[in-house]
Protein backbone atom coordinates (compact mmCIF):
# COMPACT_ATOMS: atom_id res chain seq x y z
CA UNK A 1 0.00 0.00 0.00
CA UNK A 2 2.86 2.21 0.65
CA UNK A 3 4.11 1.88 -2.59
CA UNK A 4 0.86 2.86 -3.91
CA UNK A 5 0.53 5.90 -2.12
CA UNK A 6 4.02 6.82 -3.38
CA UNK A 7 3.80 6.42 -6.68
CA UNK A 8 -0.01 7.80 -6.56
CA UNK A 9 1.83 11.13 -5.26
CA UNK A 10 4.72 11.03 -8.04
CA UNK A 11 1.93 10.26 -10.82
CA UNK A 12 0.39 13.40 -9.45
CA UNK A 13 3.03 15.58 -9.66
CA UNK A 14 4.43 14.11 -13.28
CA UNK A 15 0.74 14.96 -14.74
CA UNK A 16 0.44 18.35 -13.29
CA UNK A 17 4.29 18.93 -14.54
CA UNK A 18 3.80 17.24 -17.91
CA UNK A 19 0.45 19.26 -18.24
CA UNK A 20 2.19 22.60 -17.86
CA UNK A 21 5.07 22.01 -20.39
CA UNK A 22 4.04 19.08 -22.59
CA UNK A 23 6.64 16.97 -20.96
CA UNK A 24 7.96 14.75 -18.12
CA UNK A 25 5.80 12.33 -17.23
CA UNK A 26 7.82 9.77 -18.44
CA UNK A 27 10.81 11.00 -17.15
CA UNK A 28 10.17 12.20 -13.23
CA UNK A 29 8.24 8.44 -13.32
CA UNK A 30 10.84 6.22 -14.74
CA UNK A 31 13.72 8.44 -13.18
CA UNK A 32 12.09 7.50 -9.59
CA UNK A 33 11.54 3.65 -10.66
CA UNK A 34 14.95 3.52 -11.96
CA UNK A 35 16.21 4.74 -7.90
CA UNK A 36 14.43 2.08 -6.55
CA UNK A 37 16.26 -0.26 -8.58
CA UNK A 38 13.78 -1.19 -10.48
CA UNK A 39 15.63 -2.58 -14.21
CA UNK A 40 15.52 -0.08 -17.33
CA UNK A 41 12.96 -2.58 -19.19
CA UNK A 42 10.46 -3.55 -16.30
CA UNK A 43 10.64 0.65 -15.48
CA UNK A 44 9.59 1.99 -19.27
CA UNK A 45 6.98 -0.97 -19.36
CA UNK A 46 5.46 -0.08 -15.81
CA UNK A 47 5.48 3.68 -16.96
CA UNK A 48 4.20 3.33 -20.49
CA UNK A 49 1.49 1.04 -19.03
CA UNK A 50 0.44 3.80 -17.16
CA UNK A 51 0.64 6.21 -19.69
CA UNK A 52 -1.96 4.17 -21.35
CA UNK A 53 -4.41 5.93 -19.33
CA UNK A 54 -2.97 9.20 -18.64
CA UNK A 55 -2.35 9.97 -22.08
CA UNK A 56 -6.07 8.51 -23.00
CA UNK A 57 -7.26 11.48 -20.82
CA UNK A 58 -4.91 13.75 -22.24
CA UNK A 59 -5.41 13.21 -26.09
CA UNK A 60 -9.41 13.29 -25.71
CA UNK A 61 -9.21 16.66 -23.42
CA UNK A 62 -6.87 18.75 -26.39
CA UNK A 63 -9.10 16.68 -29.63
CA UNK A 64 -12.29 18.15 -27.75
CA UNK A 65 -10.80 21.77 -27.32
CA UNK A 66 -8.96 21.34 -30.69
CA UNK A 67 -5.91 21.80 -30.09
CA UNK A 68 -4.40 19.26 -32.67
CA UNK A 69 -3.08 19.97 -35.80
CA UNK A 70 -4.32 16.47 -37.52
CA UNK A 71 -1.80 16.75 -40.52
CA UNK A 72 1.11 16.99 -37.97
CA UNK A 73 -0.67 14.21 -36.14
CA UNK A 74 -0.42 11.00 -38.54
CA UNK A 75 3.53 12.08 -39.12
CA UNK A 76 4.18 12.72 -35.61
CA UNK A 77 2.07 9.19 -34.43
CA UNK A 78 3.33 6.89 -37.04
CA UNK A 79 7.16 7.63 -36.84
CA UNK A 80 6.47 7.61 -32.97
CA UNK A 81 5.27 3.85 -33.18
CA UNK A 82 7.60 2.60 -35.55
CA UNK A 83 10.38 4.63 -32.96
CA UNK A 84 8.70 3.51 -29.94
CA UNK A 85 8.56 -0.39 -31.07
CA UNK A 86 12.15 -0.47 -31.99
CA UNK A 87 13.35 0.85 -28.42
CA UNK A 88 10.90 -1.76 -26.49
CA UNK A 89 12.67 -4.64 -28.99
CA UNK A 90 15.95 -2.96 -27.74
CA UNK A 91 15.25 -3.06 -24.02
CA UNK A 92 13.82 -6.70 -23.90
CA UNK A 93 16.46 -7.85 -25.91
CA UNK A 94 19.70 -6.73 -23.39
CA UNK A 95 20.44 -7.21 -19.67
CA UNK A 96 19.25 -4.56 -18.08
CA UNK A 97 22.63 -4.44 -16.36
CA UNK A 98 23.90 -3.13 -19.32
CA UNK A 99 21.47 -0.36 -20.27
CA UNK A 100 21.19 1.31 -16.91
CA UNK A 101 24.08 3.53 -16.88
CA UNK A 102 23.54 4.08 -20.41
CA UNK A 103 19.63 5.29 -19.24
CA UNK A 104 20.92 7.02 -16.01
CA UNK A 105 23.12 9.00 -18.34
CA UNK A 106 20.66 9.67 -20.96
CA UNK A 107 18.60 11.12 -17.75
CA UNK A 108 21.22 13.04 -16.62
CA UNK A 109 21.53 14.92 -19.70
CA UNK A 110 17.70 15.16 -19.96
CA UNK A 111 17.41 16.93 -16.46
CA UNK A 112 20.67 19.73 -17.58
CA UNK A 113 19.01 20.44 -20.72
CA UNK A 114 15.63 21.01 -18.94
CA UNK A 115 17.69 23.37 -16.59
CA UNK A 116 19.44 25.43 -19.30
CA UNK A 117 16.10 25.97 -20.83
CA UNK A 118 14.82 27.23 -18.22
CA UNK A 119 18.19 29.70 -17.38
CA UNK A 120 18.58 30.88 -21.34
CA UNK A 121 14.71 31.03 -21.84
CA UNK A 122 15.51 29.95 -25.07
CA UNK A 123 13.20 29.07 -27.82
CA UNK A 124 13.99 25.98 -29.89
CA UNK A 125 15.50 25.95 -33.19
CA UNK A 126 12.96 25.47 -36.26
CA UNK A 127 12.48 22.13 -37.44
CA UNK A 128 10.57 21.63 -40.67
CA UNK A 129 7.14 20.01 -41.01
CA UNK A 130 8.11 17.79 -43.43
CA UNK A 131 10.51 16.36 -40.61
CA UNK A 132 7.86 15.14 -38.18
CA UNK A 133 8.37 11.51 -39.02
CA UNK A 134 11.39 11.60 -38.38
CA UNK A 135 11.47 13.55 -35.38
CA UNK A 136 8.30 11.12 -34.61
CA UNK A 137 10.68 8.50 -35.00
CA UNK A 138 13.44 9.14 -32.79
CA UNK A 139 11.44 10.71 -30.24
CA UNK A 140 9.18 7.06 -29.94
CA UNK A 141 12.99 5.37 -29.54
CA UNK A 142 14.27 7.82 -26.75
CA UNK A 143 10.72 7.27 -24.96
CA UNK A 144 11.18 3.63 -25.28
CA UNK A 145 14.33 3.21 -24.60
CA UNK A 146 14.50 5.88 -21.34
CA UNK A 147 11.12 5.87 -20.09
CA UNK A 148 10.38 9.01 -21.47
CA UNK A 149 11.78 11.95 -23.86
CA UNK A 150 8.83 11.96 -25.97
CA UNK A 151 7.68 15.30 -24.70
CA UNK A 152 11.30 17.07 -24.73
CA UNK A 153 11.92 15.61 -27.80
CA UNK A 154 8.90 16.10 -30.21
CA UNK A 155 6.91 18.98 -27.93
CA UNK A 156 10.23 21.84 -27.67
CA UNK A 157 11.11 20.33 -31.69
CA UNK A 158 7.48 21.55 -32.36
CA UNK A 159 7.52 24.98 -30.80
CA UNK A 160 10.48 25.60 -32.68
CA UNK A 161 9.24 25.34 -35.74
CA UNK A 162 6.79 28.34 -35.09
CA UNK A 163 3.93 26.30 -34.32
CA UNK A 164 1.53 27.62 -31.51
CA UNK A 165 2.52 26.08 -28.06
CA UNK A 166 -0.61 25.07 -27.53
CA UNK A 167 -1.54 23.47 -30.77
CA UNK A 168 2.32 21.77 -30.32
CA UNK A 169 1.32 20.60 -27.12
CA UNK A 170 -1.76 19.18 -28.01
CA UNK A 171 -0.75 17.47 -30.94
CA UNK A 172 2.58 15.97 -29.80
CA UNK A 173 0.26 14.86 -26.12
CA UNK A 174 -2.42 12.96 -28.54
CA UNK A 175 -0.16 11.54 -30.65
CA UNK A 176 1.59 10.21 -27.46
CA UNK A 177 -1.49 7.78 -26.64
CA UNK A 178 -0.71 6.12 -29.86
CA UNK A 179 2.94 5.68 -29.05
CA UNK A 180 2.48 4.84 -25.43
CA UNK A 181 -0.19 2.31 -26.34
CA UNK A 182 2.01 0.52 -28.80
CA UNK A 183 5.35 0.59 -27.44
CA UNK A 184 3.02 -1.26 -23.90
CA UNK A 185 1.93 -3.56 -26.48
CA UNK A 186 5.65 -4.33 -27.53
CA UNK A 187 6.31 -4.93 -24.30
CA UNK A 188 3.16 -7.33 -23.58
CA UNK A 189 4.16 -9.18 -26.39
CA UNK A 190 7.79 -9.48 -25.23
CA UNK A 191 6.66 -11.32 -22.37
CA UNK A 192 3.75 -13.32 -23.47
CA UNK A 193 6.21 -14.71 -26.53
CA UNK A 194 8.93 -15.34 -24.17
CA UNK A 195 11.34 -13.05 -25.91
CA UNK A 196 11.61 -10.77 -22.34
CA UNK A 197 13.70 -13.69 -20.62
CA UNK A 198 14.66 -11.08 -17.68
CA UNK A 199 10.93 -10.36 -17.21
CA UNK A 200 10.49 -11.40 -13.75
CA UNK A 201 8.53 -10.05 -11.23
CA UNK A 202 6.38 -8.14 -13.04
CA UNK A 203 3.26 -8.16 -10.35
CA UNK A 204 5.49 -6.86 -7.51
CA UNK A 205 5.19 -3.65 -9.56
CA UNK A 206 1.42 -3.32 -9.73
CA UNK A 207 1.38 -1.01 -6.83
CA UNK A 208 3.69 1.08 -8.69
CA UNK A 209 2.10 1.52 -11.72
CA UNK A 210 -1.30 1.65 -10.29
CA UNK A 211 -0.40 4.65 -8.87
CA UNK A 212 1.11 5.81 -11.16
CA UNK A 213 -2.44 5.91 -13.15
CA UNK A 214 -4.85 6.94 -10.32
CA UNK A 215 -2.26 9.83 -9.49
CA UNK A 216 -1.83 11.11 -13.29
CA UNK A 217 -5.33 10.60 -13.29
CA UNK A 218 -6.18 12.91 -10.43
CA UNK A 219 -3.75 15.09 -11.68
CA UNK A 220 -5.10 15.63 -15.37
CA UNK A 221 -8.34 18.18 -14.64
CA UNK A 222 -5.91 20.43 -12.42
CA UNK A 223 -2.96 20.83 -15.58
CA UNK A 224 -4.46 23.25 -17.47
CA UNK A 225 -5.11 25.60 -14.41
CA UNK A 226 -1.61 25.00 -13.22
CA UNK A 227 -0.35 26.40 -15.90
CA UNK A 228 -2.04 29.73 -15.94
CA UNK A 229 -1.46 30.57 -12.06
CA UNK A 230 2.51 28.80 -12.23
CA UNK A 231 5.12 30.42 -14.38
CA UNK A 232 6.84 27.84 -16.64
CA UNK A 233 10.02 28.90 -15.72
CA UNK A 234 9.64 27.40 -12.67
CA UNK A 235 8.03 24.36 -13.32
CA UNK A 236 11.00 23.81 -15.59
CA UNK A 237 13.52 24.57 -12.91
CA UNK A 238 11.25 22.24 -10.68
CA UNK A 239 11.57 18.63 -13.21
CA UNK A 240 15.03 20.06 -14.04
CA UNK A 241 16.58 19.61 -10.93
CA UNK A 242 14.42 16.41 -9.79
CA UNK A 243 15.12 14.84 -12.53
CA UNK A 244 18.98 15.66 -12.29
CA UNK A 245 19.34 15.15 -8.59
CA UNK A 246 17.66 11.52 -8.90
CA UNK A 247 20.13 10.82 -12.10
CA UNK A 248 22.69 11.56 -9.57
CA UNK A 249 21.36 8.70 -6.82
CA UNK A 250 20.99 6.43 -9.01
CA UNK A 251 24.23 6.81 -10.70
CA UNK A 252 25.83 6.73 -6.59
CA UNK A 253 24.00 3.70 -6.40
CA UNK A 254 25.37 2.60 -9.43
CA UNK A 255 29.25 3.02 -8.20
CA UNK A 256 28.02 1.77 -5.11
CA UNK A 257 28.83 4.89 -2.94
CA UNK A 258 24.76 4.20 -1.63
Amino acid sequence: MSDFILFSVVGFFAQIVDGALGMAYGVISSTFLLSLGVPPAMASASVHAAEVFTTAASAGSHAVNRNVNWRLFAPLAIGGCVGGVLGAFLLTSIDGAVLKPYITAYLAVMGAAILYRAWRSTTPRSFPNRYCGPLGLFGGFLDAVGGGGWGPTVTTAMVGDGAEPRISIGTANTAEFFVTATISATFLTALLTGHWADAVGFKGHASAIGGLIVGGLLAAPLAGYMVKIIPVRVLTFAVGGLVLLLATYQTARLIGLV
